[in-house]
């Protein structure tokens, strides 16, 4: 079975979308095979791999409202390694159409289940908010990957994250743990980059990753051609960081 990682933190802008895209793609090209899962409504994970949803493509949507199989919805990247599950706007009415379903907070979990043994990693990119999707993201996990901006109030909300990750290993998933907390938007000129970085090491220690994501032009230029760093530019500081992040999940795992 594949380690199933949520890449979670409720406040936007943190470098959530960025991660989980080109994590998997470093993953992909330390040939790890993986699934990356747009889990959020706005679709960004999947413009930014390079998936154009079209009418009548199958999504992530789709697969939660048993309208397809898992095989249906999975679309190859230029990548060998990486798969994807791309979302769609529609994602967002589900909360209201599962309201009266048994079990609707494993309704990812009970999706996948049948491919996990496929993959090395699943990584599921969660929406900016602590709601259903969410849930169902972190019930169907093995481990939760937080992305905190080096910047002005970086922890804010941490603890409301926290608490919702105590609340699912309680009630829904008791082998969930946290993967790490991983600095983004890192920039070394900046006394408050360094600042930020300090403050999370000395609350949170040992689960703070190594590999810090510096501030990179070229991470967002590759977002916009619809590419990873991996095949946009994989001789950026972007991409180095990244293959590093991957290479210390690895060792971890």
């Amino acid at each position: 079975m594949g380690k199933i990682i949520a890449i979670s933190n409720q406040k936007g802008g943190v470098g959530k979308t960025t991660t989980s895209v080109n994590l998997s793609a470093a993953l992909g090209a330390l040939e790890k095979k993986v699934l990356l899962i747009d889990f959020d409504p706005q679709a960004n994970t999947s413009s930014s791999i390079g998936i154009e949803v079209n009418i009548g493509s199958k999504t992530i949507y789709d697969l939660l409202e048993n309208k397809c199989s898992v095989s249906d919805c999975i679309y190859k990247t230029k990548l060998d390694f990486l798969d994807v599950i791309p979302s769609h706007i529609d994602l967002v009415g589900i909360e209201i159409e599962s309201i009266n379903m048994i079990d609707r907070e494993y309704l990812l979990k009970n999706s996948i289940s049948e491919i996990d043994s496929k993959y090395d990693y699943i990584i599921i990119d969660c929406p900016p908010s602590l709601g259903l999707l969410t849930i169902n993201a972190l019930s169907a996990a093995n481990s939760v990957l937080i992305p905190i901006q080096c910047e002005y109030l970086a922890l804010e909300g941490l603890g409301k994250l926290l608490n919702t990750i105590k609340s699912i290993q309680k009630i829904h998933n008791k082998e969930l743990i946290i993967e790490g907390l991983l600095l983004t938007m890192f920039d070394t000129r900046l006394n408050l980059s360094n600042q930020v970085k300090k403050e999370v090491k000395l609350h949170f220690n040992e689960m703070v990753f190594k590999t810090v994501i510096h501030r990179n032009v070229k991470l967002g230029e590759a977002t916009s051609f619809g590419k990873s760093i991996i095949t946009y530019d994989v001789s950026s500081k972007g991409a180095d960081n990244y293959l590093n992040l991957a290479k210390e999940l690895i060792s971890k795992n």
